[in-house]
């Protein structure tokens, strides 16, 4: 079953996770149901990308009015698809909502237990991870493009949580929707980053130097050797890639497209 339910045209909730505590808000934009123009129509989120920003600023308000969290509430890091994690409170609130040049620099991954504070991330193919400790009331969201899977972002949150408090044992995490294996071609240049365990499980090999390369499996793997439990992990089902109706894709749309926002906190 699909983990993220689609219960407005511009969001997928993960509403098992939010039926557990009322107050969280955690999910995944779809591209419909803003004011953005070709070809970043219609709910383009993303400052990075040279969409007008009113558009943008617009279309961040929409959103921030449906989930009932102020966009002077939001933070966001630059995304530079590195394994940075960030514990945030609300002195940071605001950081990157108005702004790309005001997001927390080198940081792709949010950690935070504070409320009314939402922690945002932006992609257009990448994987969103999303966590939640229902103990500790800590929530994250990381970036993983294939530089930040292989180099274990997913890891590097989950260490965190840990050293927060969190049990492995009831952490909960999901792996949002991302572009599938069956679209994602990639050569020697990221496969030599792989163990051969890796390339044997994530990969099925096209040529000489060319692979479809699972991005979900791998988070998953990477999860499940840090402790976490397999019955604790969501997967979604969707294809950025595939679904050109509900998302941007960076790939698809030869890098001219604009950006879902995977989100997740408490309201106050």
């Amino acid at each position: 079953m699909e983990a993220f339910n689609q219960e407005n045209e511009s969001f997928l909730s993960l509403t098992n996770w939010e039926q557990i505590k009322p107050s969280l808000r955690v999910g995944f934009t779809t591209r419909q149901g803003g004011t953005s123009k070709t070809p970043f129509d219609s709910l383009n989120l993303g400052l990075h990308v040279p969409d007008r920003s009113h558009d943008v600023i617009s279309n961040r308000e929409y959103l921030a009015h449906k989930l009932n969290i102020p966009i002077e509430q939001w933070v966001s890091g630059q995304q530079v698809h590195g394994t940075i994690v960030e514990v945030i409170n609300d002195k940071v609130q605001g950081r990157g909502g108005l702004s790309y040049e005001d997001s927390l620099p080198g940081v792709d991954g949010l950690i935070t237990n504070q409320k009314g504070v939402l922690c945002t991330a932006f992609f257009a193919d990448c994987v969103p991870l999303f966590f939640f400790d229902p103990d500790t009331d800590y929530v994250g969201i990381a970036h993983a493009g294939w530089k930040g899977t292989v180099n274990e972002i997913g890891v590097e949150m989950i260490k965190k949580f840990l050293q927060l408090g969190a049990n492995i044992e009831t952490l909960r995490v999901a792996v949002g929707p991302c572009i599938s294996r069956t679209a994602y071609e990639v050569d020697d240049h990221v496969i030599k980053n792989l163990s051969a365990e890796q390339i044997k499980n994530t990969t099925d090999k096209r040529n000489n130097s060319h692979y479809l390369l699972d991005l979900k499996k791998l988070n998953v793997e990477n999860l499940l050797q840090s402790g976490v439990l397999r019955h604790n992990i969501e997967i979604s089902n969707y294809c950025t890639y595939r679904e050109k109706d509900l998302f941007f894709s960076h790939r698809r749309d030869e890098g001219k497209t604009g950006r879902m926002l995977g989100f997740i906190g408490f309201q106050e």
